[in-house]
């Protein structure tokens, strides 16, 4: 019987977390603007499931890095932000860029989202206490909690922030990245 009642609890507590994120929030000062250098950060986070480590550093190495940060795994929004960016990891690779999704809310289940709402297609890790998030300038205060705004980077290699935006709607998040990772690459060239 418990393992019946486990599933129907973490369901309560998203619906639960998804009605919080909807209340008033109370933002931080804005989140770091292009042109500056971006904090570098290591992390502990899933990919397919798996642990792994992050570093943004390393990552740097390779190409540009696709940043965004999202409020909480298993969240409306942050669902479709998800499934948006799984869609265009692929494409983002093609262009040299790694994304990677960061979150200070339901940390305990980053490794499930990477796997089911990422679907195995970028990494995603756990902000504890937003520390991350706040060195980007991008937290908000949901029901006394500190959590990751939605905010997307894309970060270039030599550490300095490209784009910076913005916005609780998920929608245009991944199309301003790419955007951005796009015109990058054409200076390149």
């Amino acid at each position: 019987m418990m393992n019946l009642l486990k599933p129907a609890r973490r369901l309560a507590a998203s619906a639960v977390f998804s009605a919080l994120l909807a209340l008033p929030v109370i933002g931080s000062a804005a989140a770091l603007p292009a042109g500056t250098h971006a904090p570098d950060f290591n992390v502990k986070a899933a990919l397919a499931g798996k642990p792994m480590s992050f570093s943004l550093e390393q990552a740097l190495r390779k190409g540009p890095v696709v940043l965004y940060f999202f409020p909480a795994a298993f969240t409306s929004g942050c669902t479709i932000e998800a499934h948006d960016f799984a869609e265009a990891t692929d494409a983002f690779k093609k262009l040299g860029a790694t994304v990677i999704g960061v979150t200070a809310g339901n940390i305990d289940r980053v490794a499930e989202f990477s796997k089911v709402e990422c679907r195995d297609k970028f990494a995603v890790a756990a902000d504890p206490g937003a520390k991350v998030a706040a060195s980007y300038h991008t937290t908000i205060q949901v029901q006394g909690r500190t959590l990751s705004d939605r905010t997307s980077f894309v970060i270039a290699p030599d550490g300095r922030i490209l784009l910076s935006y913005t916005d609780r709607n998920p929608d245009a998040h991944i199309q301003k990245a790419m955007d951005a990772v796009k015109a990058w690459r054409a200076q390149q060239h």
